[in-house]
Formats: C-alpha cells, structure tokens, sequence
C-alpha cells in the first residue's frame, strides 16, 4: 500500500509540472498574439489617421496656413509698385538711337529722345551706348541701366521695345534713315521736318554727332590758369576742399567718398585732405579685388558706381560744377531735396587767398564761408529759364522744379523763409 501511494503521488506530481508549463505557454502565447494585434491595429489606425489627417486633425492648422500665405502674398503684391497704365497711342515709326561721349553725355542724350519719341508718338528701340569713341567702353545699355524699369516706368509716356522688328532689320534688305540731330532744337524742328520722315520712311536712325576734336578748324583757347581760378572756373584742389570741408565744421571723423576717376598727381594729391580727414574712401578701396574687377576698363560702369554712391550720401559736395554733378545735383532734389552744397568758388578762392595772405582770421574765414551757403543747400528754388537764349539758362537736369511739385506750391519756392536748413 505504502509503495503505490508513492507511485501515485509522484505521477500526480509529474502531471501537475506538465499542466503548469502548458499554461505558462498558453499565457505567452495569448501575450503575444494580443501585442501582435495592438501593433497591428495602431498601424491600421496610422494609415487611416494619415488619409484623414487634413480634414479631422490640421483642419484648423491648414486654415492658419492658409491665412498667413495669403498675408504673404498679399503683402509682396501691395510691395510691388503697380505699373502706370500703357500710353495707348499709333506709333508713327520707330526711332533708333546711337548715343555718344561719357556717361552724363550718353544719359542726357536717353533723356532726350524719350521726349521726342513722346512728342512725335513714336515707338523708340532701346539705345545703344557709344562703343569706339575716346572712353571705349564696350558695355551694353543694359550692363549700366536697368532695362525693364526703362520701360515699365516710361510706359505711360511713351512705347519702348528691345529691338526692332525683323521687318526693319538690314539683314531683310531694310535701309533706314540714318542722319544725325540738329542740336538745340526745339519742337518745331522736330515737328516740322523729322516728323514727316517717319511718314515716308518708318524708321530714323539718329546717330551719334561727329566728334569735336575731329574738326582740323577748332580754335584753340589761351587759357590763364590763374584768370580762371579768380573767376571760380576751376576745380578745387584737395588742398582748397580740405579748408572748405573744415570751416564749414566737419570733423576727422567724416567718412569721404571720392567720386572721380585718375585723380590729377596721383595719390600724393590727397595728403593734405587726409591730414584733416583720414576716413578718404573711393570704389577701388571698398571693393574686392574680384569684384572692382568686372567694372575695369568699363569708365560707364565706374562712373555709375560713382553715381550711385553720390545720389545716396548723407551730403553731397562737388569741388566742380559739371554736368554730372549737376545731374547728380537734380536727382538729390528729386528724392526729397537731400543736402546738396553748392560751392560758389569764385568766393572761396578770394576768401582763401585772403586767409592765407592773414587778412581773415581762421574764425572770420570760417564764418564768411558759412554765411556765402547758408541757402545754397539743395533747397527748394526755381530755375531761371530763358526760352530766346537757352544754352545761358540753367541746367534743366540740376534742377528739374517742374517735377518736383505741384503748379500752386511752386510759386514760393524762391522765399528761402520756407525751408530752413542748417550745417
């Protein structure tokens, strides 16, 4: 009896461990399978979620996307001036322009036959630059302008294409009227006898005007250096600028800008103006290497550098009265009559000379020279225009009052009361 119940309970004991471990795995087996069918039902949910995503999670998201890309484009179309409206007009031809001399020469020339075209309603070919003459420089009107604000800006005005149609080309057999301007002339040359060329040949071609130095008959002048210094006809020296830049209370800290090109005796020139204003800069010093060296041996390109620098600078001195100061001059009134100094050199030199030889004191020298420009600062003023004698009125481009305001506020721009600015 002892020896089955033995037996027996060792099978009971056998059994029972084989039960336990067949639960065991039963158990794991049940684990694994419901993670299995967690995973896959996350992954069911994810796929679904992702098709229905826009509409049920990020609709809101998408609308505030939505809104701020409309802010956005919004936004760049109110930044991006609208363009006046196309002259509608029947074009009487096309006029073609070859401009020639330096840059100021080249610009006022453009200038020039915009009018015309607008005054005869013709339709003008972009112009081209002067390529052969004594600056040769090879750029192309578009490596100096900007092509399409030529034409956007002017589009109200007058009709502007790139190039002319096939039609008119050489290459087809067209030849077209090839002459130069009469100089000074106004509108009834123009209208009178170049407006009924177009009507019989369609196309002018207005070339540049025979070259100056070319005619073997040309006078030469007997110049006095010292008669045209005493007159104010001559630049003024760096020396002379340096005495200027200093009474009228700029200090050592102004940064200058020198807006020319080779400078006359070289760098050594400048010595006496670094004395006294030692922050002297100029494009070839501001430049990189690589980059000034894209615009060498382009006097039009370095010249519109100049240009560009000028018409920005907090002040704008010209030690000489040229056209291209003058232009630079007109469009500093045109951006809000930005301050100018308008040297009258006649008086600096007899001041100057006067100081030097002790007849005025530093600060009596000073004070004259302050009170000579007190109103010559770029101010608000009308040209003088004399219409029988026009090559003795003043320059139209350094100070175009016409475009600067209306008819009724232009009356008393002469009164100096008006606007008041000081040093």
């Amino acid at each position: 009896m002892d020896v089955r119940h033995e037996t027996s309970e060792m099978k009971y004991d056998k059994f029972s461990g084989q039960v336990t471990r067949r639960t065991r795995l039963r158990v794991w087996f049940v684990r694994i399978c419901f993670c299995i069918l967690i995973w896959t039902l996350l992954v069911q949910l994810v796929t679904v979620g992702g098709l229905w995503h826009p509409n049920l999670l990020t609709r809101s998201l998408n609308r505030r996307n939505k809104y701020n890309m409309l802010s956005i484009e919004e936004n760049v179309v109110q930044s991006t001036p609208s363009l006046p409206p196309a002259r509608n007009y029947s074009s009487n031809g096309y006029l073609k322009v070859s401009c020639n001399g330096g840059l100021n020469q080249m610009r006022a020339a453009i200038c020039d036959m915009v009018t015309v075209a607008r005054l005869l309603n013709v339709t003008l070919i972009v112009p081209e630059l002067d390529k052969t003459s004594f600056w040769a420089d090879h750029s192309n009107f578009e490596d100096v302008f900007d092509v399409k604000h030529f034409i956007d800006s002017l589009r109200d005005e007058v009709r502007i294409v790139k190039r002319l149609p096939k039609k008119f080309v050489k290459i087809y057999g067209y030849q077209p009227l090839e002459m130069a301007p009469v100089s000074w002339s106004n509108e009834k040359y123009y209208l009178q006898r170049i407006l009924p060329l177009f009507e019989k040949h369609k196309l002018i071609h207005f070339k540049k005007t025979d070259a100056r130095y070319a005619f073997p008959r040309w006078r030469e002048k007997d110049i006095v250096s010292e008669e045209r210094r005493l007159q104010g006809q001559c630049p003024l020296t760096p020396e002379e600028a340096s005495l200027v830049l200093v009474a009228l209370d700029f200090d050592r800290e102004t940064q200058i800008y020198i807006a020319s090109g080779e400078i006359y005796g070289s760098e050594r020139r400048l010595d006496q103006l670094r004395v006294s204003f030692p922050l002297i800069v100029k494009k070839e010093t501001l430049l990189d290497h690589e980059d000034l060296q894209q615009f060498q041996n382009h006097s039009s390109q370095m010249a519109a550098l100049d240009f560009i620098v000028s018409i920005s600078s907090s002040v704008f001195i010209p030690t000489y009265d040229g056209n291209m100061a003058k232009i630079v001059e007109g469009h500093r009134r045109y951006l809000g009559f930005r301050k100018t100094l308008q040297l009258n050199r006649r008086k600096i030199v007899e001041l100057i000379d006067l100081h030097k030889n002790n007849t005025l004191s530093w600060d009596e020298f000073s004070a004259a020279l302050k009170s000579t420009h007190k109103k010559k600062v770029g101010e608000p003023s009308h040209r003088k225009v004399m219409k029988s004698k026009p090559k003795e009125e003043d320059y139209f481009y350094a100070n175009p009052h016409e475009c600067l305001c209306e008819k009724p506020r232009c009356i008393n721009l002469s009164h100096a009361e008006n606007v008041s600015k000081n040093y």
